[in-house]
């Protein structure tokens, strides 16, 4: 479905039209998404790698990716595809262990493949496959992430 709207958005570029089109990764939010349904497991003490846990996240924090569309918005010399991700991809492996420190919990039961697309539904796709992906062109025009960091942004999602 994504391919298709950024296919239909290049009839723009024959307009004069500037078009800048924001792929985007796990968006983390307290509220909503991926982590939200995360929170209840590893609060119980039962996270853990998900699947293998050695699949790359390409994760960014809701605030970052909100000032990335803003910052798309204005940036007149910003055009085409443009990673919503923060620079720091990680495994997920990194990701849990980085979640169930940040909650005072353990994180050593791996979550079998099959139990997670259970209780998750299409977000375990997302989750489960393998992106690492980095923001190579909003850094070097110059955005700059308020949350680059996992541990920093977990810290200040749950704190």
């Amino acid at each position: 479905m994504c391919k298709g709207w950024e296919s239909e958005s290049l009839a723009l570029e024959s307009l004069g039209v500037r078009r800048a089109v924001v792929r985007t990764g796990i968006v983390l939010d307290k509220g909503d998404g991926a982590l939200a349904k995360l929170l209840p497991i590893f609060k119980a003490g039962l996270g853990g790698p998900l699947g293998s846990g050695q699949q790359w996240m390409s994760w960014i924090h809701l605030e970052d990716l909100v000032r990335l569309y803003v910052w798309a918005l204005e940036e007149q010399n910003i055009a085409g595809a443009i990673n919503g991700v923060s620079p720091q991809p990680v495994r997920n492996r990194e990701f849990t262990k980085d979640l169930a420190t940040c909650l005072g919990r353990p994180a050593l039961i791996p979550v079998p493949r099959l139990a997670l697309r259970l209780a998750m539904g299409e977000v375990a796709s997302v989750i489960l496959e393998s992106q690492k992906v980095v923001p190579t062109k909003s850094l070097k025009q110059g955005f700059k992430f308020a949350y680059p960091k996992l541990s920093e942004t977990f810290k200040g999602l749950l704190s």
